[in-house]
């Protein structure tokens, strides 16, 4: 009997063994990822990106640098044309109360960022503001490669992107050109290795093509801030790509007029 019941044991092991499924293999649809060398990006850019890059591990959009002042941000007053300007650090720099008095104007300027940034902050820091309208002054730093590498066709699409969040919630859209830039100073020597002038005219005759395709108001910053071999005025900027107050002054009333197009038929 003993014997008997040590063979019964011994078969329900195996059939349970036999019923046991087969290790998982590893499944991946991606190809593995690349390495990428990084680049020396000097003594002042290589620290500064050093601290950055651990936070954008967290909040690759940084929508926390604005949380605050958006939750302290009233609702639009009946009547108010609310203007959100979106961008990098031209627009963060820019003293919206000096140039456009009196007007309700937003800044949301962010130094650093690029296109792909404002597409995830564009809910909380747009958006959500209620604005009857947005400049979106963006580019410039995508063909810098300091974040993110983008060829000009992404560049393009994520424009695109901006322009139909802000068409689904009713906001009218304003672009600005990307501005010219120069390497006239000892700052700027550097500038148009990694700002091809080149590719910035192309894309913002792309820009322009794409605003009247759709509608859109087109602030034209570039023309009246170009010299003669078509980069930014060197009375206009130190380092090449971020104007000075008299650089802004230009940009002041193109920006002026671009808005009161978008918001034409409203009162």
């Amino acid at each position: 009997m003993r014997d008997r019941v040590a063979a019964l044991t011994f078969l329900a092991g195996v059939s349970t063994l036999h019923a046991l499924p087969a290790a998982a293999q590893h499944y991946q649809s991606s190809p593995e990822r690349r390495t990428v060398a990084e680049k020396d990006w000097g003594e002042w850019l290589g620290p500064f990106r050093a601290k950055l890059v651990p936070s954008l591990m967290e909040d690759f959009g940084e929508r926390y640098l604005y949380a605050s002042a958006n939750a302290a941000l009233p609702a639009p007053r009946p009547g108010e044309r609310r203007v959100v300007f979106l961008g990098d650090s031209i627009t963060d720099r820019w003293n919206l109360a000096a140039s456009f008095p009196g007007r309700r104007y937003i800044n949301r300027g962010i130094g650093s960022q690029v296109t792909a940034q404002m597409i995830l902050r564009f809910h909380q820091d747009v958006i959500a503001l209620k604005p009857s309208a947005v400049v979106v002054l963006a580019g410039i730093n995508d063909l810098q490669g300091f974040l993110q590498h983008e060829t000009t066709e992404q560049i393009e699409a994520n424009w695109e992107t901006m322009a139909d969040l802000a068409d689904a919630h009713g906001i009218r859209m304003v672009f600005g050109a990307l501005l010219p830039v120069n390497d006239y100073t000892p700052a700027a020597k550097d500038v148009l290795k990694e700002r091809d002038p080149v590719r910035i005219r192309a894309l913002n005759a792309w820009l322009r093509a794409f605003c009247k395709r759709r509608g859109y108001a087109f602030a034209d910053y570039f023309t009246p801030l170009a010299d003669e071999r078509g980069l930014m005025a060197a009375r206009f900027t130190q380092d090449g790509v971020h104007p000075l107050d008299d650089g802004y002054a230009v940009m002041a009333p193109v920006a002026q007029r671009a808005i009161d197009q978008a918001l034409g038929d409203e009162k």
